[in-house]
C-alpha cells in the first residue's frame, strides 16, 4: 500500500472518530437537557400546577364570554341587481369596521356593536348557469380557449352572473331572525329605482301570463272542434291535418305555453322582492382558529412565559457574575 493510500485511510478513520464523537456528544447534551427539565418541573411544579390552573380558568371564562356566532343567509337579486347588492354589503362592511353603530341602528339592526363583519359570495352553480341560458355555455366556450376554465368561473364578472349569492356575517353574541336578518334584509331592499323595475317585469309578467292564457284557451276551442264532429267528417280532417301536419304544431305550441306558463308562475314567487331572501342559517358558533380553544391555550402560553422568565434571569445573573468578576 503506498503513502498516500495509507494517508487516505487514517484521514477517513480520524472523520469518522470526529462525527462519532460528535454524535455522541449531541446525545449526551440532550439527555442532560431532559434531565435538567424534569428536574425544573420537579422543582417548580407547584407553580406550574397553579400557572395551569389560573390559565385554565380564565381560557373557560374568555370561552364563554367571548363567543363568536357564524350567520349565512342564500339571497337571489333580481332585475339585474346585482352589482348594487355587492355595493350594499360592501358598505355595511365598511360601517362595521368604522364601528358605526348609529348608522347600523338606523337601518333596524338591533345590537349593532356585536355585528363583527359581513361579506357576500356568488354560489358557484355552472350547470344553472348553462341551462338558464344556452348563449351563456358558447361564452364560456369562447372565454377559455385562452384562459383556465375554473379562473374564468370564479372570477368576479362570472360570478356575479349566478343566480343564488350567499351572504355571511358574524356576531358576538346569538342572534335571531327578527334582530338581524329582516332588518338587513329589508335595507337591501330599499330601492326606489328598482322597486320601478321590479313593479315594470311583474307587470309584463301578468300581461304575458293574461295573453298566453287567452291563446291556450283559443287552441283549446280549436281543438274541441275534432271531438265535437261526426266520426266520418273527424276521419277526413285527421287525414288532412295529418298529410299537412298543423295539428301536430298545435299541440307542441300549446305543451310550450303550458311550460311558459309554470315558469312565469314560480317567476313571480321569486319577483316579490329585489332580493329575495330563500333561505337562512343563523347562530352557528365558530370555533375556527384560538375560538372555543383559549382553555387549552392559556395554560401552555403562561407555563412558556414563566420559563421564559427563569431562563432569561437565569442568563442575566451569569452575565452580570462574569462583568463584575
Amino acid at each position: 500500500m503506498s503513502k498516500i493510500d495509507q494517508k487516505n485511510s487514517v484521514d477517513q478513520e480520524i472523520d469518522l472518530s470526529m462525527i462519532s464523537g460528535k454524535i455522541g456528544k449531541f446525545f449526551e447534551n440532550l439527555n442532560t437537557s431532559i434531565f435538567r427539565g424534569l428536574q425544573f418541573l420537579i422543582k417548580n411544579k407547584i407553580v406550574i400546577g397553579i400557572l395551569f390552573i389560573l390559565g385554565f380558568g380564565l381560557g373557560i371564562y374568555l370561552d364563554q364570554t367571548n363567543k363568536t356566532y357564524n350567520h349565512q343567509i342564500v339571497v337571489q337579486p333580481n332585475f339585474g341587481s346585482t352589482d348594487y347588492l355587492y355595493s350594499k354589503i360592501d358598505l355595511l362592511q365598511s360601517k362595521i369596521q368604522e364601528k358605526d353603530t348609529v348608522f347600523l341602528a338606523s337601518i333596524g339592526i338591533q345590537e349593532p356593536s356585536k355585528l363583527s363583519q359581513i361579506k357576500i359570495e356568488p354560489i358557484v352553480d355552472i350547470y344553472k348557469f348553462i341551462n338558464d341560458n344556452e348563449k351563456n355555455f358558447e361564452l364560456l366556450k369562447l372565454m377559455s380557449e385562452d384562459n383556465d376554465l375554473k379562473k374564468i368561473i370564479e372570477e368576479k364578472a362570472t360570478s356575479k352572473n349566478y343566480k343564488h349569492h350567499l351572504i355571511s356575517f358574524s356576531t358576538k353574541r346569538e342572534t335571531s331572525y327578527s334582530k338581524t336578518i329582516i332588518p338587513l334584509i329589508n335595507f337591501l331592499n330599499n330601492s326606489e329605482f328598482y322597486k320601478k323595475i321590479q313593479k315594470e317585469e311583474v307587470n309584463n309578467i301578468r300581461i304575458k301570463i293574461k295573453a298566453n292564457d287567452v291563446i291556450i284557451s283559443q287552441i283549446d276551442g280549436f281543438l274541441n272542434g275534432f271531438t265535437n264532429s261526426d266520426t266520418n267528417l273527424k276521419s277526413e280532417k285527421l287525414v288532412y291535418y295529418n298529410e299537412n301536419s298543423p295539428l301536430n304544431d298545435v299541440i307542441k305550441t300549446k305543451d310550450k305555453l303550458i311550460s311558459e306558463q309554470g315558469y312565469f308562475r314560480i317567476t313571480l314567487v321569486g319577483f316579490d322582492k329585489i332580493i329575495k331572501e330563500t333561505s337562512n342559517t343563523l347562530n352557528k358558533e365558530n370555533k375556527e382558529a384560538v375560538n372555543g380553544k383559549l382553555k387549552f391555550i392559556f395554560p401552555l402560553i403562561f407555563v412558556f412565559l414563566y420559563v421564559f422568565l427563569y431562563l432569561f434571569m437565569r442568563f442575566y445573573k451569569k452575565q452580570a457574575s462574569k462583568i463584575e468578576g
